[in-house]
């Protein structure tokens, strides 16, 4: 993420004039179109495709065109529904029947149906073997086939166990096209080929610069977690791709933007200004691991010594990270996961500032604290390599000060993101990063398991080789588990496992925040840190 922004806050105040003037309304003929500014577009995973897509702001979009077999309560994290009316589960997980809502249509006037679901599920196990890369196979795991019971009804039969999957069925991932989608080419789905039986179609998309959504005629299936249930208030939608900041933060302060949506959390200063213009700050944190850092473990390196690993976890000032990085009232991070996952379990006790007690453990470990301020063992410098892709932010370096006050030596090294992928993929590395947004914690498998990580050596480097027998024991018991309390306890033992030997080193809490103009009203966060657009209202 990037940080503090205080130069490109201070020339937005600076190309106004210090006028004082707040967001001005539209003209009276596009006042029930809403404009977005989003993040900049991502050129080299474009897709809108739901099933490929990977970029956060490709599937916001998406979640208010395309919808899925069930939804999931944002406060409580229960699955509810949505597409289907309800759902039986077997006893050993492996088979989900789902009772489908009646009058359902796309926008392309095809019946939502079963056999419109086995067509979804089985065309997206097709692409899955075909690319297992693709995003939405992760949340496909276990399935097998789709058995059409009656044209209500239908049948999910999976291969294994996965106890996560009732929850990927409420994902944008999994959403549900119609028929006819399939029949278009992968690459056309991504350009936005794409029909859905959401509250809104997609009318066009230009990649890196923008997309129109248009409001759906006779629309009237919305998720129990959304209030109006009809069709949207809105006409239309207008998103553009922005990825200036100044440029962005401008257009939303002078009213040409109604809901600001950056990537990166707002600085202080940003806040200050556009409280300042009466916009409201929406917040919530995106479920899934928070931002950890994960040590590499083996070939002999440093941070193979849980001393050193746990002294590196006391030695970083987590309260003074997120109030000096973001500002003083964004959360500190708490745990392996971030607030919103279900099961999360806090670790906030260990993950204290605590300088002696890195002192103590790295005195313990042999390593010596020398004149320069660094410490050493025989004649080695206690240095640790972070690679970092792209530039490096005022957090890394912040980071790096503050292990330095440890008496360790944090080396930034900045790369394209090419040799990132090389290097975390060669091992040639101390600390690394990864993350995915998912609303379920067995999202931490496609990281930290490698029987089924996306990166299988920092998924094996993360572990020494005595720990990754419990860490895959406790992976597999969540994975298998029936019954909510047989979850929590499995991946609550995970979380106090990684914890416990330094295997995760949380730093922040991955917060999401868009600003909303004074005419905007009803924005709700969806589950997934998403929202449903068909809900908000603006005045003229």
């Amino acid at each position: 993420m990037k940080l503090q922004r205080t130069l490109a806050s201070a020339a937005i105040l600076l190309a106004l004039g210090l006028t004082g003037c707040g967001p001005s309304h539209p003209d009276a003929q596009a006042a029930s179109t809403l404009k977005i500014a989003f993040f900049g577009d991502n050129t080299q995973l474009v897709s809108l495709d739901p099933f490929q897509v990977y970029w956060l702001e490709h599937r916001v979009v998406l979640r208010n065109v395309v919808e899925s077999l069930t939804d999931q309560d944002p406060k409580t994290g229960a699955i509810i529904p949505w597409l289907a009316d309800s759902w039986d589960i077997s006893p050993d997980a492996r088979e989900y029947t789902f009772h489908l809502r009646k009058g359902v249509t796309f926008s392309n006037g095809e019946a939502f149906d079963a056999q419109a679901v086995k067509t979804a599920f089985d065309s997206d196990k097709a692409f899955a073997a075909e690319l297992p890369s693709v995003f939405g196979a992760t949340y496909l795991t276990g399935y097998d086939h789709a058995e059409v019971i009656d044209p209500q009804t239908i049948k999910l039969v999976l291969s294994t166990p996965n106890a996560g999957f009732l929850q990927a069925t409420s994902t944008t991932n999994l959403a549900i096209l119609a028929p006819e989608s399939y029949r278009k080419s992968a690459k056309e789905r991504s350009l936005g080929a794409i029909i859905g039986s959401g509250p809104f179609v997609l009318q066009h998309y230009t990649p890196e610069t923008g997309l129109r959504l248009e409001r759906r005629k006779g629309y009237a299936w919305a998720s129990a977690n959304v209030q109006n249930k009809g069709e949207s208030h809105l006409s239309a939608i207008d998103v553009s791709y922005i990825p200036e900041e100044s440029v962005r933060n401008g257009q939303f302060v002078q009213g040409k933007v109604d809901i600001l949506w950056p990537r990166n959390p707002f600085s202080d200063v940003d806040l200050k200004l556009f409280e300042s213009k009466k916009a409201t700050i929406q917040s919530r944190s995106l479920p899934g691991p928070a931002w950890n850092l994960y040590p590499n473990t083996r070939g002999g390196r440093i941070l193979a010594d849980a001393d050193v690993r746990l002294a590196v976890q006391k030695a970083i000032d987590r309260k003074t990270y997120a109030s000096t990085v973001y500002s003083p009232q964004f959360p500190v991070v708490d745990g392996v996961y971030d607030v919103t996952t279900p099961y999360f379990r806090s670790q906030g006790d260990k993950l204290a500032y605590d300088p002696q007690g890195a002192a103590q453990l790295l005195d313990k470990a042999g390593w010596k604290l020398g004149a320069d301020g660094y410490r050493a063992k025989d004649g080695k410098r206690l240095s640790l390599v972070y690679n970092i892709p792209a530039k490096e932010t005022a957090g890394d370096v912040l980071i790096q000060d503050q292990l330095r006050k440890a008496g360790i030596e944090l080396k930034l090294k900045v790369q394209t993101t090419a040799e990132w992928f090389n290097t975390n993929a060669s091992g040639n590395y101390d600390l690394t990063f990864s993350y995915m947004t998912r609303a379920d914690p067995i999202v931490l498998q496609t990281i930290l398991d490698p029987r089924a990580a996306n990166a299988s050596t920092l998924a094996t480097n993360v572990y020494p080789p005595a720990i990754l027998p419990q860490a895959q024991s406790l992976f597999d018991q969540g994975l298998t588990a029936t019954a909510p309390a047989q979850r929590a306890q499995a991946y609550g033992q995970l979380q106090d496992l990684l914890i416990d030997q330094g295997s995760a080193i949380p730093v922040f809490e991955r917060v999401w925040q868009a600003a909303t103009a004074p005419r905007v009203h009803n924005f709700r966060w969806s589950a997934e840190g998403f929202a449903f657009l068909n809900d908000i209202e603006v005045s003229p």
